[in-house]
C-alpha cells in the first residue's frame, strides 16, 4: 500500500510539473521570459545564465547614457535588445523582441499580423512615422511597428494619420517592443 501511495504521489507531481506553463519565451505586461520589470541590469547574467549578454562598451566609454544591451542565445540567435534606465540602480525601460519564439500572453509575436493584433488587443492609438506605423494597444505596455511597405500603395508615402481600417489584416509586424517607464 505504501508503494502505491508513493507511486501516486510521484505521478501527481510529474503531472502538475508537466502542466505548468513554460515561461522561457512568454511576454507579459511585467516580464519577458525571465526578465521582470523590476529586474536590475546587474541581474542580467543571473537571469540569462545560458545566454550571452553583450554590452555596447564603445558607447559606455564615450559617456553615452543610452547603452543598448543585447541578449544572444548560445549558438548566436539574437533574443532581445534591452535599453537600461539611467537611475542609480538601473533597470530595463525598453525591450525589443528579436526572436519569433517570444509570444505575448495573448499569443502575439513577431510572426503575427495586424489582423491577429486587432483580435487580441483593442487599439488605443496609431502613430504614423516616415517609414512605419506604430500600434499602441489599450492598457498594454506592448507596442507593434509595421513597415509602411505593408500598407496599400496610396498610403505608403503619407505622413497623415492612418486609421486601423486602412491597414490590411495581413500586414506583418516589423518590430515588437515592450516599454516600462
Amino acid at each position: 500500500m505504501k508503494r502505491i501511495v508513493q507511486a501516486l504521489t510521484i505521478m501527481a507531481t510529474l503531472l502538475i510539473a508537466s502542466c505548468e506553463k513554460n515561461t522561457t519565451f512568454l511576454i507579459t505586461e511585467n516580464s519577458v521570459g525571465p526578465l521582470e520589470k523590476s529586474s536590475a541590469v546587474s541581474e542580467l547574467e543571473t537571469l540569462f545564465t545560458g545566454d550571452s549578454i553583450v554590452r555596447d562598451t564603445a558607447l559606455a566609454q564615450l559617456g553615452s547614457s543610452n547603452k543598448k544591451i543585447e541578449v544572444f542565445e548560445k549558438g548566436g540567435q539574437h533574443l532581445l535588445t534591452l535599453t537600461p534606465s539611467t537611475d542609480s540602480i538601473p533597470t530595463i525601460t525598453n525591450v525589443r523582441i528579436m526572436d519569433p519564439r517570444y509570444l505575448s500572453d495573448k499569443g502575439i509575436g513577431l510572426q503575427s499580423t495586424f489582423g491577429e493584433i486587432q483580435k487580441k488587443y483593442p487599439i488605443k492609438k496609431i502613430v504614423t512615422t516616415l517609414n512605419s506605423i506604430v500600434i499602441f494597444p489599450k492598457q498594454s505596455n506592448l507596442y507593434f511597428t509595421l513597415d509602411k511597405e505593408e500598407l496599400p500603395a496610396d498610403l505608403r508615402f503619407t505622413t497623415s494619420d492612418v486609421e486601423a481600417v486602412q491597414i490590411p489584416n495581413e500586414a506583418k509586424i516589423k518590430y515588437l517592443m515592450l516599454g516600462w517607464e
